[in-house]
């Protein structure tokens, strides 16, 4: 994760994670989105560790960025390769993952899902 950490973070903004997730919300699914929030709230903590938002600045670098593993594009696969990083990405610092963190995400994800 470290490689793709520091290979992916240059691909990272606030402004690029939001009009992909939301543009791409249905395509990508529920899963991957809520995973991707989730990062991206805990990475707004000041309580999260400096080593944890590298990780997460990492995975969602590469889940914004139009060059993958799968090409998004690709029918139904497409975001197979994105959420397994953001899922090893949320595993690595599940710790830092809140009660809190899932709300706020979890009530995004609806608005957006229903």
């Amino acid at each position: 994760m470290d490689q793709d950490s520091s290979t992916y973070a240059k691909d990272y903004s606030e402004s690029g994670f939001w009009e992909k997730t939301q543009k791409f919300a249905i395509t990508a699914g529920r899963e991957v989105v809520e995973t991707a929030i989730q990062l991206y709230y805990t990475m707004q903590s000041s309580n999260t560790p400096t080593w944890a938002k590298t990780v997460i600045i990492g995975a969602l670098g590469y889940f914004i960025s139009p060059i993958d593993a799968i090409p998004d594009i690709v029918p139904v696969v497409g975001y197979a390769d994105d959420l397994g990083v953001l899922t090893l990405a949320a595993a690595t610092v599940v710790t830092h993952i809140t009660d809190d963190v899932k709300a706020k995400a979890a009530t995004q994800v609806e608005k957006w899902f229903g």
